[in-house]
């Protein structure tokens, strides 16, 4: 699912959509700030079946928002845990055919979320940029495959063979924290949805084009303050575009991918109204450890909460702990947060996102499993606050 609404509501830095003496006085543009744009200007995801790679690897200008989105499970020798989001994301301000030619401007803004959760230190680093993408300074592409925003990238290291796709390395810092990862891409990549195409609510082209590689091996570093760790894991990709909107009344979602230690994988994501029920087009994909994959619809699974935690800054009280079931799987799971804090307060809007971990029984068989939780609606309500952006 994937912060499809608040990427629209991002404040960005130095835009480009000003003119130089505007940009000098002005270095702050929220969405606020921004004239309202038809969104039926902008190209829609309507068709299934209209992923292709590697170009789709990279960017889709036409669309207004976008987003690379990486998640893992880390740990060193020793069994110290880690979890780490970096995140790319793209929105673009005007329709592609307006933009100015010279490198200075652009209509296209990127920000970018890195977040580092150390359980054993019971520790979570959240950080954000924001930037437009003239003169290099964010952007993506798809040959060789790169996505970057001033120092934070991901970058192809080789484009692989018929059999994979080869390595990505992940670079992220901060003040306090930084990874240095290199991912081993796996195939074949996952199509969400209908063939790539995942329905986010009944109106015509609320939609989004989205595929995920998940069981990436990973390897690298993790620093916290002045201490280095190596580590290895596991870790999840999603790249969605989209030109689309929450249907009124859905206030937020719950969202889940999970990486299991038999080779499997789940993402499930229920669209949340204001009474709590899911919208019918919530649902999700079990990736079999072949790569093949089995379509979750709403009716298919039960997501059931056994324990909140409330936040001492926003106030917002959350999931904490879960119960999932999904019976046409034989899939029994109960799961928990890694951490209890694993808060963000972005530029707009403020939701949960961090490490969980999951245990129970696929086919009778006992399995194990890490991933990502992403809990949103909770603190903001963020219908009102796309509305407000479009």
């Amino acid at each position: 699912m994937r912060l499809l609404s608040i990427i629209l509501g991002l404040c960005v830095l130095m835009t480009g959509l000003l003119t130089p003496a505007a940009w000098a006085a002005k270095t702050q543009l929220t969405w606020q700030d921004n004239p309202a744009v038809d969104s039926e200007r902008y190209a829609q995801a309507t068709q299934p079946g209209q992923v292709k790679f590697p170009e789709d690897f990279g960017p889709h200008t036409a669309f207004q928002t976008e987003w690379w989105y990486y998640t893992g499970n880390l740990e060193t020798d020793e069994g110290r845990p880690f979890g780490y989001q970096l995140t790319f994301f793209r929105s673009a301000v005007t329709p592609e055919e307006e933009v100015s030619q010279s490198r200075w401007r652009s209509n296209q803004l990127y920000s970018a979320h890195f977040t580092l959760s150390d359980i054993e230190g019971n520790q979570f680093y959240p950080y954000e940029r924001y930037s437009r993408s003239g003169a290099d300074l964010a952007g993506a592409a798809a040959h060789p495959y790169e996505v970057w925003l001033d120092d934070w990238q991901a970058t192809e290291l080789d484009s692989g063979d018929g059999n994979q796709l080869g390595k990505v390395r992940l670079q992220a810092r901060s003040e306090d924290t930084a990874i240095d990862l290199v991912v081993d891409q796996t195939l074949p990549p996952v199509l969400q949805g209908d063939r790539g195409l995942s329905q986010k609510g009944r109106e015509p082209g609320n939609a989004s084009y989205y595929y995920s590689l998940v069981q990436q091996p990973t390897t690298g570093s993790v620093t916290v303050g002045d201490t280095t760790y190596p580590v290895r894991g596991t870790t999840w990709k999603d790249h969605e575009y989209s030109t689309s909107a929450l249907s009124r009344g859905t206030v937020g979602w719950d969202w889940f991918s999970l990486q299991f230690d038999n080779g499997t994988a789940l993402m499930l994501y229920g669209l949340r109204h204001e009474d709590g029920r899911f919208e019918p087009t919530s649902g999700g994909t079990f990736v079999q450890a072949d790569g093949s994959t089995k379509h979750i619809d709403l009716e298919a699974f039960d997501i059931e909460v056994q324990k909140t935690w409330k936040s001492l800054d926003s106030k917002a009280i959350y999931p904490a702990a879960w119960a999932i079931a999904i019976p046409k799987l034989g899939l029994q799971l109960q799961g928990q947060a890694m951490m209890a804090d694993q808060e963000l307060k972005t530029a707009t809007a403020t939701y949960w996102e961090g490490a969980v971990a999951f245990s129970g029984s696929l086919q009778g068989e006992a399995v194990t499993a890490k991933g990502y939780a992403e809990l949103t609606g909770y603190a903001d309500r963020l219908d009102s606050i796309l509305a407000a952006s479009r």
